[in-house]
């Protein structure tokens, strides 16, 4: 892997040092991008226009390798809305884990497999997947789909279990104020009113199928939800799903899917050190092997997995920071846990990233957006020229610098070197 020369590096860190970041908690990631010009010199011209947010925050480990934690920021306001993509898809994958585990029935578990029904249009069935080992649908391997690929199917199946009205009102009561989800992905057939239905279910022994283990029936969410900001209104222009026509004034997010920036980064750093929560009623109900697996999904990839099968995708097809567009398999003791979103121009990666060779382990979380004509679902985007490039370099830019930050005690990362399929 091509990496900085020290010449360059050494030039960096007089940089911050001069900028004396360690006395404000704001202008370190602002001095880091500024000791990097040349390779951010157009997001950094108008970072207003690009909408650029960052979170990075420092872990630093005491002599029993507990972990502590120093966050810096750029750009980032809860006021401001992006649009979250498949970002959103974290929570939701907890909670579906989390339901299991507080139905607490007798056979069921992730691994269960479950046939979902169609009880109103345009929802539809799921009674096979033929890209799990058994040939069933089950939690788990939605869940597996769902961060090695982000599948919006995969999704859109969990977003069914666990309900409109139990996702929104859970996390809340979690105290993970600024998010809502209110719609599946990639379902342009399903009005907000369809949304707020989600399809009937069963679980059962997968040796007698006949056997319930658990039944769901239809329901609907009579609640309505809107997002605690006032600006939810993006670009100049749309391309409308149905009509196909563009519509020239803004598009309404009034009503869509959103989270902020710190909600999305305290929800992963949570999953990843939930010894370390202050705050009880932020965990989420899991056991150690949900854990164990969750750090195996997210962090897996795609040509490590047997079932699905996806030895057709390069390593950084879900794994944007460092690696974007990368054709060459990404080194084995570098990993990602991480969930990436895109669409409408928006570009966002929530990720730990974690080097175990190095001992190297920081959070970074950022929204780009890269939409240079301001229209709309009109797959005319500046992800390739600017999105992608951004994403690759900010990511070696703290990876070498978290490189070569001191720390008083190397990590111990023995938790995060797992086994793969």
């Amino acid at each position: 892997m091509k990496i900085f020369n020290v010449v360059f590096w050494l030039l960096c860190i007089l940089y911050c040092t001069s900028c004396q970041w360690q006395h404000s908690s704001r202008s370190l990631v602002d001095s880091l991008l500024h000791a990097n010009e040349p390779l951010f010199k157009e997001v950094l011209k108008s970072p207003e226009k690009y909408q650029l947010q960052i979170l990075y925050t420092q872990i630093n480990r005491d002599s029993l390798n507990q972990p502590s934690f120093k966050t810096y920021e750029y750009g980032v306001d809860r006021k401001r809305y992006f649009y979250p993509a498949s970002t959103i898809k974290l929570p939701v994958a907890l909670l579906a884990l989390e339901k299991l585990n507080r139905l607490n029935i007798k056979g069921l578990d992730k691994y269960t497999p479950l046939r979902i029904d169609s009880v109103r249009s345009p929802q539809s069935k799921a009674i096979k997947d033929t890209t799990a080992k058994n040939k069933l649908p089950s939690i788990a391997h939605y869940i597996k789909k769902l961060f090695i690929v982000s599948d919006n199917d995969a999704f859109n199946r969990l977003y069914e279990f666990v309900g409109q009205k139990n996702i929104n009102e859970s996390l809340w009561k979690k105290g993970y104020g600024d998010i809502m989800i209110t719609h599946r992905l990639a379902a342009p057939q399903f009005s907000m009113e369809d949304n707020k239905y989600t399809n009937a279910l069963q679980f059962y022994d997968a040796k007698n199928p006949k056997n319930i283990i658990y039944e769901q029936k239809q329901v609907y969410n009579a609640q309505k939800y809107r997002a605690k900001i006032n600006q939810m209104q993006v670009g100049k222009g749309y391309i409308d799903d149905k009509t196909k026509q563009l519509i020239e004034m803004p598009k309404d997010f009034t009503d869509r899917n959103y989270v902020s920036v710190q909600v999305l980064q305290e929800i992963l750093r949570n999953v990843i050190f939930p010894e370390a929560i202050k705050n009880n009623k932020q965990t989420f109900l899991l056991s150690p092997d949900d854990y164990q697996f969750l750090y195996q999904c997210m962090s897996e990839y795609p040509k490590e997995s047997l079932y699905p099968n996806y030895e057709k995708y390069e390593d950084s097809y879900s794994k944007f920071l460092m690696f974007a567009q990368q054709k060459e398999d990404i080194p084995r003791h570098i990993r990602l846990f991480n969930k990436i979103g895109l669409a409408y121009g928006f570009m966002i990666e929530n990720c730990y990233f974690v080097d175990l060779k190095e001992k190297v382990e920081f959070f970074l979380t950022i929204v780009i957006y890269t939409n240079n004509d301001g229209i709309l679902n009109d797959d005319k985007y500046d992800y390739n020229n600017i999105g992608f490039p951004f994403m690759k370099n900010i990511g070696k830019v703290f990876y070498e610098y978290e490189k070569q930050r001191f720390r008083k005690f190397k990590p111990d990362l023995s938790k995060f070197s797992l086994k793969y399929d």
